[in-house]
């Protein structure tokens, strides 16, 4: 990594280095990223080599519960340091590092359905607080007893790199409140992570390719909310992708924020279809992306949410409902790379 380092130092030392500054931010941007990993892992090697020395020195003395208490505790800090670290080295995509568009839409079943989409989006809010991320909702719209869909934009360093194995259906089973004979009932949402991508990144989009509709903004009402024709809706005839955006201030703003989020999905979408003709494997990448089961919530008879995937299992399911999803998304990051 140190060479690495080098090797993009010795660029902008180039004669013509200055004349694209896109190119010249972006080469800072991955040198200031190699920077901060390479500074991060060397702090924890360093304290790793001190507490081996530590342990040197106590370990001829007499048995000191508090002392070896603080060891441990010391040590056990270490080690979650390095899981994180080794987590990160799995992110390693192209626009792992972007943030990410995070959309939910709520299967057929009606009201249990929308409950479980309002459900899923809380757990996702919940994980970007505990995780430092950004979360912003961009369209919301509401159903009786929860929500048809929603698009969430999670900013935050890697936060598409942790999220792109949520893309998929999520399998609810529990006995519905909603049921007057109390019967168990499956539900079934969607989850579709995309990167937000840079300008630098070109997306063929002709006028002829896509519809633009505008419309009235739903929700609670305002100066503007209501009264003017400010929320966008754009659908892409070839590829049936429709997104849609509301929550900004100004029609002007919505259509820009739409148009990045179509210019993300399609990127994505483009990106499975050349898959999908190139690599020997890509009907089972197709069973493991949109439209199937990667995960199943079980609240009755017995409480557990297991990853069909990496086969991970967890058995506190409010906790993970309360965006404790870490080890689940680890877990895939593994698996995908190759890992157990």
């Amino acid at each position: 990594m140190a060479t690495q380092i080098k090797d993009l130092e010795s660029k902008t030392l180039e004669p013509n280095f200055w004349d694209d500054p896109n190119g010249a931010q972006k080469l800072f941007s991955e040198l200031n990223g190699l920077k901060d990993t390479y500074n991060t892992w060397k702090e924890l090697i360093d304290h790793i080599d001190e507490m081996a020395e530590l342990m040197d020195v106590y370990a001829d003395e007499p048995d000191n519960p508090e002392e070896e208490a603080q060891i441990n505790e010391q040590i056990d800090e270490l080690v979650g340091v390095y899981q994180k670290l080794r987590v990160k080295t799995l992110l390693d995509g192209k626009f792992d590092k972007n943030d990410c568009f995070l959309t939910i839409h709520a299967g057929a079943g009606g009201t249990e359905a929308s409950d479980w989409a309002n459900m899923l989006m809380r757990m996702y809010l919940r994980y970007c607080e505990r995780t430092g991320f950004k979360s912003q909702i961009l369209d919301l719209q509401e159903d009786e007893g929860g929500i048809k869909s929603v698009t969430i934009k999670v900013s935050g360093e890697y936060s598409f790199g942790y999220l792109k194995g949520e893309a998929g259906v999520h399998r609810l089973v529990r006995i519905s409140p909603f049921d007057s004979q109390k019967r168990r009932h499956t539900s079934f949402t969607s989850v579709y992570a995309s990167p937000v991508i840079d300008d630098t990144i070109e997306i063929d989009l002709k006028p002829e390719d896509y519809r633009l509709d505008t419309y009235r903004a739903g929700g609670a009402g305002g100066q503007h909310v209501n009264k003017t024709d400010s929320a966008v809706r754009i659908t892409h005839y070839a590829s049936g992708i429709v997104v849609q955006c509301q929550n900004e201030r100004s029609q002007v703003m919505n259509k820009d924020v739409a148009f990045k989020m179509l210019k993300s999905r399609l990127y994505e979408y483009y990106r499975e279809e050349k898959e999908k003709e190139h690599q020997k494997d890509a009907i089972e990448k197709k069973e493991i992306t949109w439209g199937s089961q990667i995960r199943s919530y079980v609240f009755q008879p017995y409480t557990m949410v297991k990853d069909h995937r990496t086969g991970t299992t967890i058995g506190n399911i409010q906790a993970v409902m309360d965006g404790e999803i870490d080890p689940l998304i680890e877990s895939f990051l593994q698996w995908d790379n190759g890992g157990e």
